[in-house]
């Protein structure tokens, strides 16, 4: 028995050959990674790669290898953008680093060997905990030479080009760099239908079909996440939809699920899936609300415990109760998506500037801190300015109705301000009642004042669209009995008097 090594740029093979008389005999040909940190030293020279390489001597699945890169591909692309790189240059810059992403496979595979030991896969998060604390490393040691670095891998980074005005890597030339990355889409989206020797599709294209979905919806999801047609039918899309199935999730809605969130499928169920639900459950989340919450926001099973635990403190330092906190997150789990330092908080220092309760707020209508400061929260904020509102009556407005800001202007504030003109209504009203605003201008408030009106009666502005149809009606009968029994009894006076 003889081995031989054979060492290329990305990849080391193994080749046993068993020798026989005058032949020769390959036995087995298994693709090992590196398995090491990457690491440049700065010397007069230029730079010095320092590369330590570990084998690993269980062969992993090519299809499994395809996947994690994808994986791979989005935790560096996540990295970039919080870096401050912009979404065409993040992806720019990945389309040329497939020997860096390699590299970070075979990372994975060193940090993770006991586990590829026994052939147990790694979840989405696992690979997100591993890969990111090892690119702050890099970062911190390379700067901005890190984006020169990963395209330039294995070799050193060449000199760095930045731009005057950002100080920005400036990314290679575009070339075939397109080209390339939509031949990897192509491959995997091919791989839905693709169709074994007896002519039938992949098993896990059949089961996503007998679920509900149909071949274009997943070849969407695979062009968004190309990972999917990658993962296990039997070891990760099974027990995973069979989870939420048991849940209570219709299987109507599965489809829905999957084409928001499909990285859900990567996720253990032992491992975090499940201790993520039960870690949100002693947050406030209510256990019997768990089918709603994953349709609403399937994403929110897919956060690290500190992404949840930081939007957690952020809550409750504004004020709210942990009960007030389980509701919001039961009712609006997608306040998770929203970053505390980019979102959350400065949206929460805008609103204290109007002197609103931002705890009341959130309780009422968390979706409103989702929206843009400058082009959502501050054109409201012009435009009921003026109209002639101060500041601290649109800060009254707000706190009493939260939804009033998720409002277009265009199509929503704008042609109802213009109608209450009309009305005989003072601007107070709409202090008092901003809940205006949120009702239909066709079909319920220029019907119902144009009845008041014709009636000749007078209502508060609350009683002429908050009552229900049939109170409203009763209503505008009492009041024009009493109208008219005030004017037979002036009228009789009148009559007395002469």
């Amino acid at each position: 028995m003889q081995s031989l090594i054979q060492i290329g740029p990305s990849e080391i093979f193994l080749v046993a050959r068993r020798e026989k008389t005058s032949t020769s005999l390959v036995i087995s040909r298994a693709q090992l990674w590196f398995t090491g940190r990457l690491s440049f030293r700065q010397e007069t020279n230029g730079f010095r790669l320092k590369n330590r390489v570990e084998f690993s001597p269980r062969p992993v699945p090519p299809n499994l290898i395809a996947a994690e890169k994808e994986e791979a591909k989005a935790v560096l692309t996540l990295f970039f953008k919080k870096q401050g790189l912009s979404n065409s240059l993040s992806s720019r810059l990945i389309n040329k680093s497939d020997q860096f992403i390699d590299h970070l496979v075979s990372r994975l595979h060193s940090v993770h060997k006991a586990r590829y030991l026994v052939g147990r896969e790694l979840t989405t998060l696992e690979i997100r905990d591993s890969l990111i604390p090892y690119l702050e490393e890099l970062h911190e040691e390379h700067g901005d030479l890190l984006a020169e670095l990963v395209v330039s891998y294995p070799d050193p980074p060449a000199e760095t080009r930045l731009v005057a005005s950002s100080s920005v890597p400036v990314p290679p030339p575009r070339g075939d760099t397109d080209s390339a990355a939509e031949t990897r889409k192509l491959r995997a989206v091919s791989r839905v239908s693709e169709l074994d020797p007896e002519g039938a599709l992949r098993p896990q294209t059949l089961y996503l079909l007998d679920l509900g979905l149909n071949l274009e919806q997943i070849k969407t999801i695979t062009r968004k996440f190309a990972a999917f047609p990658y993962y296990s039918l039997d070891g990760k899309i099974k027990p995973v939809v069979e989870f939420l199935l048991d849940l209570g999730i219709p299987k109507s809605d599965i489809p829905t699920i999957l084409c928001k969130r499909p990285q859900i499928c990567g996720i253990s169920l032992t491992d975090n899936l499940k201790p993520t639900m039960a870690f949100l459950e002693t947050l406030g989340i209510d256990k019997n609300q768990w089918a709603k919450i994953i349709y609403r926001f399937p994403a929110i099973l897919t956060y690290s415990r500190q992404k949840l635990t930081s939007t957690v403190e952020f809550l409750s330092q504004t004020g709210l109760t942990e009960e007030q906190i389980g509701r919001i997150l039961t009712r609006c789990p997608n306040i998770m998506s929203y970053s505390v330092e980019d979102k959350l908080r400065p949206t929460m220092e805008y609103f204290r500037s109007l002197n609103v309760d931002v705890a009341v707020l959130l309780h009422r209508c968390p979706q409103t801190f989702g929206l843009s400061i400058e082009s959502n929260l501050k054109p409201v904020t012009e435009f009921f300015l003026e109209k002639g509102f101060g500041l601290d009556e649109i800060g009254i407005m707000i706190s009493r109705y939260g939804a009033l800001y998720t409002f277009s202007l265009k199509e929503n504030l704008m042609p109802k301000w213009d109608y209450f003109q009309t009305m005989d209504y003072p601007k107070s009203e709409l202090v008092k009642f901003p809940q205006f605003f949120g009702y239909s201008l066709q079909e319920r408030i220029k019907p119902r004042y144009e009845l008041v009106k014709r009636s000749g009666v007078r209502l508060l502005l609350n009683q002429v669209l908050s009552l229900s149809g049939i109170e409203f009606e009763k209503v505008v009968k009492k009041k024009m009995m009493k109208l008219l029994s005030n004017n037979v009894i002036a009228e009789q006076s009148n009559g007395g008097l002469l």
